[in-house]
């Protein structure tokens, strides 16, 4: 299903955008040498209660997935770079985290990922790789808008990706949101331009380019959930929700102080 929201739906997205990147800076912040996995979903829950909102992942159950989530926010750390499972692990020095969160408020979702380094130590291998992440996220957002296909998106993240040295994964990609969380169009990190399916205003898409370090190749954590690079080297994950318009992109879940 493709959705398309109506011009009086969209304050409603940025209200629900500007939560998510809210809540992610706040974790962000909160996120040090020792800090459990299992206390940034408690926090994540707090806020997303306090709010009003609605969590998009304590009850999602796709065919990918083991049973329901359970959980509030997707804690991805080092090699794993998709759909990480909270759980008891407390973070240490140097240690690449990669935060997902989806909420529904008044009815529309909002869905926005960042990776970070916590601690002291800036490996520059993991500085380029999420880099990497932001500079092909940018790229993304920049090629879309009403005319544009999803094709010139997906080439334009996975030219910058390439350019950079990382393999691409085509397995998982961005994709529409709306009233849901996932919907079409799928959109991977690679892809020919003016191609697919062609944008208008309305249009609610979540990019997200993603990589791992040394190979294009992902294994499922014994959890169910987690996905990891097979490899077992380091990985990075960025993604915003943006609204097509009239005039072009605009970004839903952009921090206030960026």
């Amino acid at each position: 299903m493709i959705e398309i929201l109506n011009p009086t739906d969209l304050p409603r997205a940025r209200q629900a955008g500007a939560l998510v990147a809210d809540i992610l800076q706040a974790l962000k912040s909160r996120s040090a040498v020792g800090t459990n996995l299992l206390d940034i979903d408690k926090w994540a829950e707090s806020m997303i209660v306090e709010a009003g909102a609605l969590s998009c992942y304590v009850d999602y159950a796709p065919s990918f997935g083991r049973g329901p989530f359970g959980h509030y926010i997707c804690t991805s750390v080092n090699d794993a770079v998709l759909h990480g499972l909270p759980h008891d692990y407390a973070l240490a020095d140097g240690d690449l985290v990669s935060l997902d969160l989806a909420v529904s408020l008044g009815g529309v979702v909002a869905d926005s990922a960042i990776s970070f380094i916590v601690g002291d130590s800036e490996p520059p291998e993991s500085v380029a790789m999420i880099s990497a992440t932001e500079r092909a996220l940018r790229a993304g957002i920049a090629a879309a808008g009403p005319g544009a296909r999803v094709g010139d998106i997906s080439h334009a993240i996975g030219s910058v990706l390439s350019e950079a040295g990382y393999a691409i994964n085509t397995e998982f990609g961005g994709h529409g949101v709306g009233s849901t969380m996932h919907q079409d169009p799928h959109i991977s990190n690679t892809g020919r331009p003016g191609r697919g399916y062609k944008l208008r205003p309305g249009l609610l898409l979540a990019l997200e380019p993603w990589v791992m370090a040394d190979t294009a190749e992902l294994v499922t954590d014994e959890d169910g959930w987690t996905l990891r690079s097979a490899t077992g080297c380091r990985t990075a994950h960025s993604e915003h929700t943006i609204a097509i318009t009239g005039d072009g992109a605009e970004i839903l879940t952009l921090p206030k102080q960026a």
